[in-house]
């Protein structure tokens, strides 16, 4: 029996002999482009197919519906980002301004922090409240984050003196990250990575003046 692969023309058969996981990737990024491009709602199977230069049967045999393609792209997403914020934990060492430091400047690296994944981000977020299985994949990975705010806010109040409650301290930390995405993605040209970097650094020097000083200037050209 024939597969949808050995079915597509030859002419949409652009890598044929690649691996499953590297095809599979290929979906994924495309479906990323897709979001960011036309949204949730507007994005289809056949978009998918198109940005990944694959034809629609290829997409079928990876992915059988639209919805495990957009599970699959989220929990990539969710992997990828967690990733990177605990390789900077552990980079960072065991420091805490120094870990929450690399945290929030993990947030703006251009690799998680660009236009076509916050608004891939923004596409998700917004149909997470009628979806369960988004809400587990994004509470999941908001849930492991915070904790780790949360007990470094803890140990920076142990080492300054400072008079805040840890827990909502740290949320307040988080939200404010999140607002800085938010901004970034619809905000002017002259909110760059580097100028929210760099606002984020003064809310924490506001915060824990005995652990981060002011940025020291405003580079608002881009990367």
């Amino acid at each position: 029996m024939k597969t949808p692969e050995k079915d597509a023309p030859a002419d949409e058969r652009r890598g044929r002999k690649a691996s499953k996981e590297t095809r599979r990737q290929q979906l994924i990024d495309a479906t990323i482009d897709s979001l960011a491009k036309r949204g949730y709602a507007e994005t289809t199977m056949a978009d998918v197919a198109e940005g990944a230069g694959l034809s629609r049967g290829i997409v079928n045999f990876h992915f059988e519906s639209k919805e495990k393609l957009l599970v699959a792209t989220l929990q990539y997403m969710a992997d990828e980002y967690a990733a990177h914020w605990r390789a900077a934990l552990v980079k960072a060492g065991e420091d805490p301004a120094r870990q929450l430091g690399a945290l929030v400047a993990a947030d703006f690296d251009r690799s998680i922090c660009n236009k076509r994944k916050l608004a891939a981000w923004c596409a998700f977020w917004g149909e997470a409240k009628s979806r369960p299985t988004y809400q587990v994949l994004c509470g999941a990975r908001d849930a492991a984050y915070q904790n780790v705010i949360v007990d470094l806010c803890r140990r920076l109040k142990e080492e300054g003196g400072y008079d805040f409650e840890p827990f909502s301290t740290a949320l307040g930390v988080s939200a404010m990250l999140e607002g800085l995405w938010l901004r970034l993605m619809m905000g002017p040209d002259e909110v760059t990575r580097e100028a929210a970097h760099a606002s984020a650094r003064d809310v924490l020097a506001s915060i824990f003046p005995r652990h981060f000083e002011r940025a020291m200037r405003r580079d608002r050209k881009i990367a």
